[in-house]
């Protein structure tokens, strides 16, 4: 069995994807953050995938997927989700687990709460949905929300360089000399590809807008209580363990861990991570 790197047309945009596992097999949509892209998941497909159907795509403007113009395509979370919905489809995904990290989660709880019907589980790897979760690093974003204007715009390009990106990977780590250079020097091609420092401007300025979403989210967890489990890098820069914790205000099957690790805890809790997933959705998908 090998991992299959594929690409389907979505809208007139190239989305790629890597699959793996039988399709009898339970699903799992894996939905990568900032500023990576499934390439995050390429050591988990490999143990996950002989007990599960695996998709992870590339959003447009991400990993190797299409970068359309910003007149081409209106980079949101929603029309994110809406061609990530559109992919689900095309991809005959009836009934999935979704696992979201970072951007992941603005992207997997739209897809959960359209389609409810169709998620069996999620798997939350520092994919926030709780004020709670919002630590300091996010101020000078906050601060180009509450003015968006071209100086607060510009203090916001050092968060997409090769030193940000490789910093992201390694703080909060228990060892930074094991974390591999490929991650962030993968991420860091896209990043550098010509148009798309205002494409993830663009997304940082609409980041507010799932904020507005976590009541719906919220509301969600509380309407159809989908078995969660939370393994979570609690050294986080970005989403603080408060924002873990806060599932299991509304969850009643969430199973909470707190790693001791940064924002990418597949660099550096691979085995742990796997294993709590495994663990958890075989208890769950009998």
């Amino acid at each position: 069995m090998s991992v299959q790197y594929k690409t389907v047309n979505i809208n007139n945009i190239n989305i790629f994807y890597r699959e793996a596992g039988e399709r009898n097999n339970p699903t799992i949509l894996l939905l990568h953050g900032f500023p990576s892209s499934s390439h995050m998941y390429r050591n988990l497909i490999t143990i996950l995938m002989n007990e599960y159907h695996i998709i992870a795509p590339d959003y447009p403007g991400f990993g190797n997927s299409d970068q359309p113009g910003m007149d081409e395509f209106d980079y949101t979370f929603d029309n994110i989700a809406l061609l990530i919905n559109q992919f689900v489809e095309k991809l005959n995904l009836e009934k999935y687990s979704i696992y979201i990290h970072d951007y992941g989660a603005p992207v997997g709880f739209r897809l959960a709460t359209k389609h409810p019907e169709r998620i069996q589980a999620i798997i939350t790897q520092n994919g926030n949905a709780y004020e709670e979760g919002l630590m300091p690093a996010w101020d000078p974003i906050r601060k180009y929300w509450e003015k968006p204007t071209e100086e607060n715009k510009n203090n916001l390009k050092s968060l997409l360089t090769l030193e940000f990106t490789k910093y992201q990977y390694i703080d909060g780590t228990r060892h930074p000399d094991r974390i591999s250079p490929d991650a962030w020097n993968m991420d860091q091609i896209a990043l550098d590809r010509p148009g798309n420092d205002e494409i993830q401007l663009a997304l940082y300025y609409d980041y507010r807008n799932n904020l507005k979403q976590y009541p719906n989210w919220q509301e969600f967890f509380r309407t159809y209580q989908p078995p969660t489990l939370v393994a979570w890098g609690k050294n986080d820069m970005f989403f603080g363990p408060q924002g873990a914790l806060a599932f299991q205000i509304d969850l009643k099957d969430c199973d909470v861990h707190l790693l001791n690790t940064g924002h990418f805890p597949l660099e550096e809790d691979l085995e742990t991570s796997a294993y709590l997933i495994n663990h958890f959705l075989r208890e769950r998908l009998k």
